[in-house]
């Protein structure tokens, strides 16, 4: 990964492949060009020489992204082990955007930047815009950094660092794809027993993908003006399911440790037919695959495997292009803009079908019972008594197409973004950054359903001496369909065309971001204000900023016609205000080569709360002597709600409470007698919740346990969602650590860091379920406040009145608190050979001590840490991870080799934890599939530097083709259907890469 210890890099003297070597100054920069000049870091608006960070920062360069062949953002962030992994494009059920998540707490938590500026709204950004060939560095700053930055920070901060000042002519080419040995095992076994179709056992050599990018740049007046662009073209081929043993059907599991079966499905090539009237209503046949028109019981022997054409690995093209200017008028104002923009098609695919009646609000089908596709012995069973004649009766038919395309579920991601600004010096020891940010992403998703009365046009057939034709539509193309001969459907793309034909809806999204941005900053040691024991003086930074986010959504009537759902237009802006300070107390002298102060704090009032709220951070660095540097910090971040978190709190609806569900205060019914009339009628036993937490609830004490607060029988109680005003959410995040680089062992670099996150009043969504609990255990006002009763105490009303009381509430809201501790130990070691060249070592590891939740006080605290399934663990966090990359390099430059070894430690199912918060019980514990081992997988790359101006690269990712853990049920634990946890493991097999750079 060339993970950098938080510590800044001199330029490169030795001729290595690496950028980063053992330095003096102390930590990332975005300039290394030369001693003295203004350095900048990830975590501060000030830039100064010789800064030094408190906060760890991993940082991955250039390099490390080529070494890997890597494509897409996605896939540079899923190795960095504070990162929980995220692969959009081998998720089937994804829209096709990229977003990150810092410490497992959710991308909404996790700030983008680009060059140190918001790359896009929280809700609308597609990491993935931005081009691997045009990457410097990615900094990665784990540690709230909302005082510096703004809401969103709480986990911290991924910084993309872009080569915006580049000359020349660049181009860059990869081509990578799939070279996986299918072997027959557990799931081929279980497919066998359905006959299912499986992959061929061998080589299998899929999933091309290229990545091709042109850049220039020119500098002119004197390198005054400086403009440069790009433009980067990127293409997936599909890999479906069944290309893969490992996901040859969907493994499931009824019964713990019980037998596996896989997930099957009635939409067959052989067609399925259940009569909903006569003598066989009900029945479930299919069509004889022998070619006869009978018909022979349904059962899984004749079933389909329903994912096996789902993408393992989406197609997808991706444009993306932009560019940079720079005009330096003088010291005193530099004119900047930058642009970038894109545009993204994936597809998910699923199989083409007839789909059953029951998806559409119109019933069953209608057959005539004189179809000419029918056989006697079929009328008979279809239409009964009616059989021949021209009766319409209703039937339910499922039917696969074969040999045509598949259905696509369409998704278009296309945004740009836009950076301009003014720079400069003002006056001695100040400089000054005003500018701003426009940022806009639509999403497309387009959908499609077969035709309902189309469907019943194409049944509607009749026999004209010889020919059978539909009998209505036929000017729009009707194609009759015959649903009652096996493999009737194969290769009919006429018929599915004519089905489908103009019903593709399309829901758009549309995120735009207006963001500006102004920063003043002064080096107050040019007036003398500093330490007597400090070389460098007191540095500030003031700032001022406005943002707008908004949010727009609307569907054609396809859409509406099909999902349902209403346009919306969201908006929220915000006004912040914020002060940063670097005061260094002591420099190089006894005990103290380095002490300093660091501070920040801002203020922020948005447009959705009625409330102002403030974020500051607080850091120390003390380096005793250059060999070792201790640093802390401690942030309050607050992240206020999204525009959509807002408009969901804020928002009211209102709903019947359907589930058996009793008022807390209401008489609990504990059986049944019969009265005097024979009747059968409840007995009454006391409330489920005190009478202090029910008076908490507003409910008059004689009312306590009264009959008349029983929900009713037929509508049950009322939930209002929304009518809140969601707070921000407080995360105090502490790292204490220790850099080390000893004098004694020249290019050694380590440090270990201590992370402690607390995040309290998480802003989430909670049901009526949630508070009514809390109040019943605890009587807080914070749960039982969610009651709003009517005068006379009860809980129902009529929603379409709108009423103001009688309801418990539920929906988005702020409530109990998420936590993430672990350990970071970073290294890196430059060992000269001398003539035989150099090796370089870099390191980066994580110890995940606590990653949980508590939902509630009264609930108990889960730590997910080496924990997978269940509720509440979903994040599949092993205790160690870690990346260990070695490179040698020859003294010429002309070759370098590049090992990385990734380790992912075990994991163990909640079931087995042996933890009751996780759910654990003794008769839960499982035998089977209770268990994944740690995994360690290994990269090689191969640098063949021909000459200055051109390179030619070889890789290979997961060399030992290492195959994936198997778990059925795995869509319940990770949202994949393809028996594994995708995002974690390399699930697709070995990757071979091939790449070249050429300068001209």
């Amino acid at each position: 990964m060339f993970a950098v210890p938080a510590m800044s890099q001199e330029a490169n003297t030795t001729g290595g492949p690496v950028a980063e070597t053992t330095a003096t100054a102390d930590l990332n920069t975005d300039d290394q060009s030369g001693e003295g000049q203004a350095i900048v870091v990830t975590g501060s608006r000030i830039s100064r020489p010789n800064v030094a960070a408190a906060a760890p920062i991993t940082s991955v360069t250039s390099e490390a992204i080529r070494a890997q062949a890597a494509v897409n953002i996605e896939e540079v962030l899923n190795r960095i082990p504070s990162i929980a992994p995220d692969s959009q494009q081998n998720y089937q059920d994804s829209d096709g955007r990229q977003r990150i998540k810092l410490r497992n707490l959710g991308f909404e938590r996790t700030l983008v930047l680009v060059d140190g500026k918001r790359l896009g709204t929280v809700n609308g950004l597609d990491a993935n815009m931005i081009p691997t060939a045009l990457i410097s560095r990615v900094d990665v700053l784990t540690g709230g950094a909302s005082a510096v930055y703004g809401s969103d920070a709480v986990a911290g901060v991924v910084n993309f660092i872009l080569d915006n000042d580049f000359e020349g002519i660049q181009a860059n080419a990869n081509y990578n794809f799939y070279a996986h040995e299918n072997k027959a095992g557990l799931v081929s076994q279980v497919a066998s027993q359905y006959g299912f179709r499986q992959p061929t056992t061998g080589n299998a050599f899929d999933g091309g993908r290229v990545d091709l990018s042109l850049t220039a740049g020119k500098k002119l007046f004197d390198d005054r003006f400086h403009v440069s662009g790009y433009v980067n073209y990127r293409k997936a081929d599909l890999v479906p399911f069944g290309a893969r043993e490992t996901s040859g059907c969907q493994l499931t599991e009824t019964v713990k440790d019980g037998p596996l079966s896989c997930t099957v499905s009635t939409y067959t090539k052989t067609g399925y037919i259940s009569p909903r009237t006569g003598p066989s209503s009900g029945n479930a046949y299919v069509n004889n695959p022998n070619g006869t028109r009978t018909f022979v019981p349904y059962s899984d022997a004749v079933a389909e495997n329903p994912y096996d054409g789902y993408s393992f690995q989406r197609a997808d093209e991706r444009w993306n292009a932009g560019g940079f200017a720079s005009f330096k008028i003088s010291d005193a104002a530099e004119v900047y803009a930058n642009a970038m923009w894109f545009r993204d098609e994936s597809v998910n695919l699923y199989p083409a079908r007839v789909l059953s009646s029951s998806n559409y609000s119109q019933g069953a089908y209608q057959l005539n019972c004189a179809n000419p596709f029918l056989s006697a012995a079929q009328a008979a069973t279809v239409c009964g008594g009616a059989a021949g004649t021209s009766t319409f009766v209703p039937i339910e038919l499922r039917y696969r197409f074969t040999g045509v395309a598949d259905q696509e579920d369409r998704y278009l991601n296309q945004g740009v973004r836009i950076t301009g600004g003014v720079r400069g010096e003002f006056a001695k020891g100040w400089s000054y950054d005003v500018g701003g940010v426009y940022a806009r992403n639509r999403m497309d998703t387009s959908w499609a359903t077969p035709d309902w009365d189309r469907v019943n046009n194409a049944l509607n057939t009749v026999n004209n001496n010889g020919t059978i034709s539909c009998v209505n539509d036929v000017a729009n193309g009707c194609v009759p369909f015959d649903p009652f001969s096996a493999n009737s459907a194969t290769n009919n793309s006429a018929l599915f065309n004519y089905l489908l034909e103009g019903t593709y809806g399309t829901t758009t999204t549309t995120n735009t971001l207006y963001n500006a941005i102004a920063t003043v900053q002064g080096d107050l040691g040019t007036y003398g204000i500093q330490s007597p024991w400090a070389e460098q003086g007191l540095a500030i930074a003031f700032g001022a900023e406005f943002r707008e986010d908004q949010l727009k959504s609307y569907a054609d009537a396809n859409w509406r016609e099909q999902n349902g759902g209403s346009d919306s237009d969201l908006s929220q802006h915000v006004w912040e205000g914020n002060v940063e300070v670097q005061a260094p107390i002591a420099e190089h002298k006894p005990f103290a080569d380095l002490l300093q102060v660091n501070g920040a704090f801002r203020l922020s009032k948005y447009s959705s709360n009625p409330n102002t709220f403030s974020t500051w951070k607080a850091e120390a660095i003390w380096a005793p002597i250059p060999d070792i540097t201790f640093r802390g910090s401690i942030n309050r971040a607050q992240r206020a709600p999204t525009v959509v978190e807002a408009f969901q709190a804020s928002n009211t609806s209102y709903g019947r409470i359907t589930t058996a569900y009793n008022d807390i205060c209401a008489p609990a019914i504990v059986g049944t007698t019969t009265n005097a009339a024979g009747q059968q009628v409840p007995v009454y036993g006391a409330p489920a919740a005190s009478r202090e937490a029910c008076a908490a609830t507003g409910l008059a004490d004689n009312l306590y346990g009264s009959a008349t607060l029983l929900c009713p029988t037929d509508v049950g109680c009322t939930y209002r969602a929304g009518g809140f005003t969601a707070d921000p959410e407080t995360a105090y995040t502490k790292t204490f650590g220790v850099v080390l680089k000893p004098r004694f062992l020249p290019g050694l670099i380590v440090s270990v860091d201590r992370f402690m996150i607390d995040l309290d009043d998480s802003i989430g969504y909670n049901d009526y379920s949630y508070f009514s609990q809390g109040c019943q255990q605890t009587a807080d006002p914070f749960f039982c406040s969610m009651f709003v009763r009517n005068a006379n105490g009860t809980l129902f009303s009529t929603p379409g009145d709108n009423p103001a009381t009688g309801f418990i509430r539920q929906g988005t809201t702020n409530y109990y608190q998420s936590k993430s501790y672990g350990w970071d130990f970073q290294g890196q070691y430059a060992l000269p050979l001398g003539a035989a060249g150099r090796l370089d070592f870099d390191f980066a590891g994580s110890l995940t001590t606590l990653a949980g939740a508590q939902d509630a006080e009264f609930l108990n605290q889960r730590n997910c840490v080496g924990y997978f399934g269940g509720a509440g663990c979903s994040q599949f966090i092993p205790k160690w991870t870690h990346n260990l990359r070695t490179t040698y390099t020859t003294s010429d430059q002309f070759f370098s080799a590049s090992l990385n070894w990734r380790h992912l430690g075990p994991l163990t199912r909640t079931s087995n934890s042996g933890d009751p918060t996780l759910g654990w019980t003794q008769a839960g514990e499982r035998e089977t599939f209770y268990r994944i081992g740690a995994y360690d997988y290994f990269d090689l790359s191969l640098n063949f530097r021909v000459q200055k101006s051109f390179s030619f690269r070889i890789a290979a990712n997961n060399i030992l083709d290492k195959t994936p853990p198997i778990l059925p049920n795995s869509y319940d634990i990770g949202l994949s259907r393809a028996n594994t946890i995708s995002a974690r493991y390399d699930s697709l097999g070995r990757q071979i890469a091939f790449g070249t750079t050429i300068n001209f």
